[in-house]
């Protein structure tokens, strides 16, 4: 597909994997709207894109959190016909016991990792539909799969993520719209600072370059994988996984309760 007066839009792009998925989308030739809070580095991003691709980038500085600077990407979202891929990739931590939390900084977390991304995929899609081709990137987590004793409300949030991509891809089945859902382990990234986890603090061998999870994320997008785990040796254990889930569907709902349960 042609890449030209085609345009990618990325959240969260002025850092970590938003900054990644930006460099390689200019040089797959797409024009970028890089969208995030940090102005400064989303201007420096921009202009080195720029000179370094020739491509043209549009910078919206917005916090997603926030209602009404979430409304104004959501209105490029809707009406700028040239957008052709979207990459829901802004995206918070919090990995620490509820116990002991602030309840409005997970409010914040919800609504960035869950609203905000609900919100711009909706956005996004009568456009894409319409003009007959496009993508959305779903950057979910590794956690989605894992839930531990501090990850109660980021494992949610992410496992949000995947359900509601598998369900999107059942009702785009028959689209021309591609929806993928990458769930990365830890990367070198700043999404750890202040997340209540030092990244120093797990094992060198368990954490990937920014650099390695993208270009593995985009490496399945082309294969046409639907989830990718950018450091699972064997897809085979996907399949595996996903036919195990498979084979509860036809007893989740059914008129009797299970003979466990009856006297």
């Amino acid at each position: 597909m042609t890449t030209q007066n085609k345009t990618a839009v990325v959240t969260g792009a002025s850092a970590g994997l938003g900054t990644a998925y930006a460099q390689r989308l200019a040089d797959r030739g797409y024009d970028l709207i890089l969208v995030a809070r940090n102005a400064a580095r989303l201007e420096t991003l921009a202009s080195d894109i720029r000179s370094r691709t020739g491509r043209a980038v549009d910078v919206v500085t917005a916090d997603l959190t926030d209602a009404a600077q979430l409304s104004v990407v959501e209105e490029r979202l809707r009406t700028d016909e040239s957008i052709a891929v979207l990459i829901n990739n802004a995206g918070g931590a919090l990995l620490t016991p509820l116990t002991a939390s602030d309840p409005a900084a997970y409010e914040a977390l919800i609504n960035l990792n869950v609203t905000a991304l609900t919100r711009l995929t909706i956005a996004v899609l009568p456009g894409l539909t319409a003009r007959g081709h496009g993508t959305i990137v779903n950057i979910s987590s590794a956690m989605a799969l894992n839930s531990l004793p501090i990850s109660a409300v980021y494992s949610g949030t992410k496992s949000y993520v995947l359900t509601f991509t598998q369900a999107l891809q059942q009702e785009l089945a028959e689209s021309p719209v591609t929806v993928q859902a990458v769930l990365p382990g830890a990367v070198r990234t700043e999404l750890w600072d202040g997340s209540g986890v030092d990244l120093e603090a797990l094992p060198d061998e368990s954490i990937m370059s920014v650099d390695d999870a993208v270009d593995a994320a985009l490496a399945g997008l082309d294969a046409g994988e639907l989830v990718t785990i950018p450091s699972l040796p064997e897809i085979s254990d996907w399949e595996s996984f996903e036919k195990a889930r498979q084979t509860l569907l036809p007893n989740l709902s059914l008129r009797v309760p299970a003979d466990r349960y009856r006297g």
